[in-house]
């Protein structure tokens, strides 16, 4: 199943999911991952792709990062 969520633009769109490279390698399916909209910055936990996510504005991931010293 995929996911679609509205991209700011009216648009649907595929969400595109990456990881950080910050993630822990030796066990790559233990973390987070991210997609970004224009709007919306979106997280989800790798082992669970289709529980619920998280959805923060531009602002607040940038405050987040910004917070834990990876900027």
């Amino acid at each position: 199943m995929s996911r679609k969520d509205t991209t700011g633009s009216g648009h649907l769109a595929e969400l595109a999911w990456f990881k950080s490279s910050y993630s822990d390698t030796s066990n790559p399916s233990d973390c987070v991952e991210v997609a970004i909209t224009p709007a919306t910055i979106h997280v989800r936990d790798s082992k669970r792709p289709h529980a619920p996510r998280l959805a923060v504005t531009r602002a607040a991931w940038s405050a987040f990062v910004a917070d834990t010293g990876q900027a």
